[in-house]
């Protein structure tokens, strides 16, 4: 007896043997590659002040090849406009008593560090002081964005579990979107009650921070529930990979997507993990500036999502109607 299963047993082995270490380049390429090649890229960066002299910055900044992305403002209080909708991470303003640099560390502290590292501290090898002043700067309690760089992953989690445990338990059609968005909301209550109101992490507006964290929660689940309806166990699988390899290290949470390497900064966006903290950013520390990208990348995860749950219970509905004829037939032939 045990003779015919020996080959199966075998191939068993060797896929498990093949699978792991494949896995494990992958995930490792996914993590890794991303932090390895982490540098500027086309990043949008602000110059302002008289024509002449502002010229002059933005040739040596544009010495940085593909670094920078430069936009040109009139004054000082343009360029911190700027900043604050989120149209460029930092400015460089020109002034008669010499260069001074515009950051805000809330839109990414490693950017913020990595102007100063460009900017202010080739000026003072030369002997000269660039002053530097954080225009919106990331909270007291998470001063280097390590907490919020490091939302991404558990609000990822959770909606993976939430669509997991709604197909596991057999949930279909309009009881499976009542529970994706009931455990979704939750999810966003207690996230912002934790990031906001216990570590200080987050610092807008408390019931808008608990929307978007609710929505990204449930843009992972409704897909997972969507193509689990459609495709079954596969689907599922097939979203968390996606969401776990490419989502979450590709989200650009702990730094920008301008830092990470082409297409993983644009690729990370479409996703719900890195649209998701995009909106977080927006909503926490910049009254909602450059909301509007993010938002819809969340509301399409999940008008889709829901849509394919919709499909897969109309579709597994039919099922049942088109064997009934059959099945009362065979009755009606062995009479």
């Amino acid at each position: 007896m045990s003779a015919p299963r020996t080959p199966a047993a075998a191939r068993r082995l060797i896929a498990v043997v093949v699978l792991v270490p494949v896995v494990a380049a992958l995930a490792l390429w996914a993590f890794a590659w991303p932090a390895a090649r982490t540098a500027p890229r086309d990043l949008p960066l602000g110059v302002a002040g008289p024509a002449a002299a502002a010229a002059q910055a933005e040739q040596r900044l544009t010495r940085h090849e593909g670094a920078f992305t430069v936009h040109r403002y009139p004054d000082e209080a343009a360029a911190r406009d700027a900043i604050a909708d989120r149209e460029v991470y930092g400015a460089v303003v020109v002034t008669e008593h010499g260069p001074r640099l515009l950051t805000a560390s809330a839109a990414s502290p490693a950017v913020a560090q990595l102007l100063r590292q460009a900017v202010a501290e080739p000026a003072a090898v030369d002997g000269a002081h660039v002053p530097t002043v954080d225009v919106v700067a990331t909270p007291a309690d998470d001063p280097r964005g390590a907490a919020f760089g490091a939302s991404a992953l558990p609000l990822t989690l959770a909606g993976l579990a939430a669509g997991a445990v709604v197909t596991l338990l057999g949930l279909r059609g309009v009881p499976a979107m009542a529970a994706l968005v009931g455990a979704s909301a939750l999810v966003g209550v207690v996230a912002a009650a934790i990031a906001h109101s216990w570590l200080g992490v987050l610092t807008g507006h408390w019931w808008a921070e608990a929307g978007v964290l609710g929505l990204a929660t449930l843009a992972v689940a409704s897909a997972v529930a969507g193509l689990a309806a459609l495709l079954g166990t596969a689907g599922m699988g097939l979203v968390a990979a996606v969401m776990m390899l490419l989502g979450n290290p590709f989200s650009g949470a702990s730094s920008a997507p301008e830092m990470l390497p082409a297409p993983a900064g644009a690729v990370g966006q479409w996703l719900p993990p890195g649209a998701g903290v995009s909106l977080l950013r927006s909503v926490a520390y910049f009254d909602g500036a450059a909301a509007t990208g993010p938002a819809l990348t969340l509301t399409w995860w999940v008008v889709l999502g829901l849509g394919a749950i919709l499909l897969g219970a109309a579709l597994k509905s039919r099922t049942p109607a088109a064997a009934g004829p059959a099945a009362e037939r065979e009755p009606a032939l062995a009479r």
